[in-house]
């Protein structure tokens, strides 16, 4: 299955909204447990392995590029 990375999210303003949400009233350590859970929650609904490698490899490497 091919990463897509173009954009894709039916309602993408929802979904950032919805996601500040999940993080309001956290502190740092429950946010970032947060984050986690969801990215395992979605690399489970994925569930393809060489797609979630390269959705690693691509946010690796747009991070280090911004350094």
């Amino acid at each position: 299955m091919p990463l897509i990375t173009a954009p894709n999210l039916a309602r993408p303003d929802d979904f950032y909204e919805a996601l500040i949400d999940m993080h309001r009233d956290l502190d740092d350590a429950q946010s970032q447990a947060a984050n986690a859970r969801l990215i395992l929650l979605l690399a489970n609904h994925i569930g393809d392995h060489e797609t979630l490698l390269s959705a690693l490899q691509l946010a690796r490497e747009a991070e280090t590029a911004a350094a």
